[in-house]
């Protein structure tokens, strides 16, 4: 078996808990508007792996890790590639080494299922708070996102709530209290965690002749955000 892998990054301190080697697949079935990888949309493109290789490259910085420390799979879309994640997660529990799924949660099969057993935590990319914008944002229906996070809740799978924060689209309270009560819902939830919106994408489209949706949209102050979301929890 083998997977198409877009790049790796070898020690991350944003994706997950403490420090990571971060992997960004190949391929996604979605368009984002504020996506940041779009050289990731194409599937079967990038490097290819099988799960030995790319986990020879990832067990060189084990010892970087820690506690906390592990390896995220991003994207693109993971789900679109199950089995090969599960056989690379399976290689990095027996090694000792925590395992997190970044994703939009936008699949449900059974490989994905099988999958999800041997996830330590799920990077859930909740995109927006309503069903008329997470479509016209992501080209997703809300209902599969939700439908993800209810199956997390089932088979009780820490997870954390991600969302990136957009001026003037949903950096607005009620879309923070509409998170934090998906939250409420959802014990498996275990943080929210409001990402910022920023635009330094933009010379990756240009680099593929892709236009950026968000380039004339400013980048969200990330104390602005933090405020943001500490008043919302205030009145919640």
């Amino acid at each position: 078996m083998t997977g198409y892998v877009s790049s790796i990054q070898s020690l991350g301190a944003v994706d997950g808990p403490g420090v990571r080697c971060v992997v960004f697949m190949q391929g996604c079935p979605l368009r984002c508007k504020c996506c940041h990888n779009p050289e990731t949309w194409e599937f079967e493109k990038g490097v290819q792996y099988t799960p030995e290789e790319l986990f020879s490259k990832i067990h060189r910085y084990k010892n970087y890790f820690g506690k906390e420390g592990g390896v995220t799979v991003s994207g693109g879309e993971p789900l679109m590639q199950p089995q090969f994640v599960k056989e690379l997660f399976e290689l990095c529990r027996q090694a000792g080494i925590s395992t997190c799924l970044d994703t939009s949660g936008c699949v449900l099969s059974n490989s994905v299922k099988e999958l999800l057993k041997v996830c330590d935590i799920v990077l859930l990319d909740y995109k927006m708070t309503n069903d008329e914008d997470y479509k016209s944002f992501s080209g997703m229906e809300k209902s599969r996102v939700d439908e993800f996070l209810s199956y997390l809740q089932s088979i009780n799978k820490r997870t954390w709530l991600r969302q990136v924060i957009v001026p003037g689209i949903n950096d607005n309270t009620e879309n923070a209290q509409k998170l934090l009560s998906v939250k409420e819902k959802h014990p498996c939830v275990e943080k929210i965690e409001p990402l910022p919106f920023h635009n330094t994408c933009i010379t990756k489209y240009e680099q593929l002749g892709l236009s950026f949706p968000l380039k004339d949209t400013p980048n969200a102050d990330k104390n602005d955000v933090k405020n943001l979301f500490e008043k919302a929890e205030k009145i919640f």
